[in-house]
């Protein structure tokens, strides 16, 4: 699977640094590994950002005709244990776990996030390791409410709208109300009336975003 690594730009002897992984949407699909289609990565590995949080930042790259989630995002929330993990979410995952075997990456502070068919991979990628990030960021995706209670704990600030057409706002919605059920203090941004491609800037758009990333760390 190729792949998409920025790495800071002077990194110190001895110090370690945050990993965020980012997956792409539908539009991303390829071969040309130019992080086609992931925002996120684009905003994450500017100059001004990696001068305020330099960080290692990496989107794989998912095959044509592929999905990082074998599930219909039209149909919105669905269930981890009868969809099982697709190659393409198993190939990510293991890039990040030889990537950190690698590099001086923080492994209290990994981070995932994506937006539509990315973001349905960002909440594929918690329920199948719920105690490996740090933080999550899914936006206009849509997850497994039955894994409220196992990220319970984990930051996670979520994105949708309720005039997305292409990835139903209900995906989201069920998997944040779950969430609210257990005593989670998920965060969740939704908008009456964007419509997918509007909803998926997120990480253009949420001027503050960034800065709550970067401030979770696990304990």
């Amino acid at each position: 699977m190729p792949y998409r690594i920025f790495t800071p730009e002077m990194p110190e002897e001895g110090k370690v640094y945050p990993l965020v992984l980012c997956f792409h949407g539908a539009k991303g699909r390829g071969t040309e590994n130019q992080a086609v289609g992931t925002l996120a990565y684009h905003v994450l590995t500017s100059k001004a950002m990696q001068a305020k949080f330099p960080s290692f930042v990496v989107a794989p790259q998912c095959p044509r005709k592929k999905r990082w989630v074998n599930h219909d995002w039209s149909d919105g929330a669905y269930d981890s244990k009868e969809v099982a993990i697709s190659d393409e979410m198993t190939l990510a995952l293991s890039i990040v776990d030889q990537l950190i075997s690698q590099l001086p990456v923080d492994k209290s502070r990994v981070y995932v996030t994506g937006r539509s068919m990315g973001g349905f991979a960002t909440w594929d990628a918690i329920a199948r390791r719920p105690d490996f990030f740090a933080a999550a960021v899914p936006i206009a995706g849509g997850g497994d409410p039955r894994m409220a209670g196992a990220w319970r704990d984990l930051p996670i600030w979520a994105f949708a709208s309720a005039g997305d057409t292409t990835c139903p706002v209900s995906g989201t919605r069920e998997v944040v109300e779950a969430l609210k059920n257990v005593g989670s203090k998920v965060k969740y941004t939704e908008d009456p009336k964007k419509n997918h491609g509007e909803i998926c800037r997120a990480w253009e758009d949420q001027r503050d975003l960034a800065d709550w990333l970067f401030s979770q760390q696990k304990k």
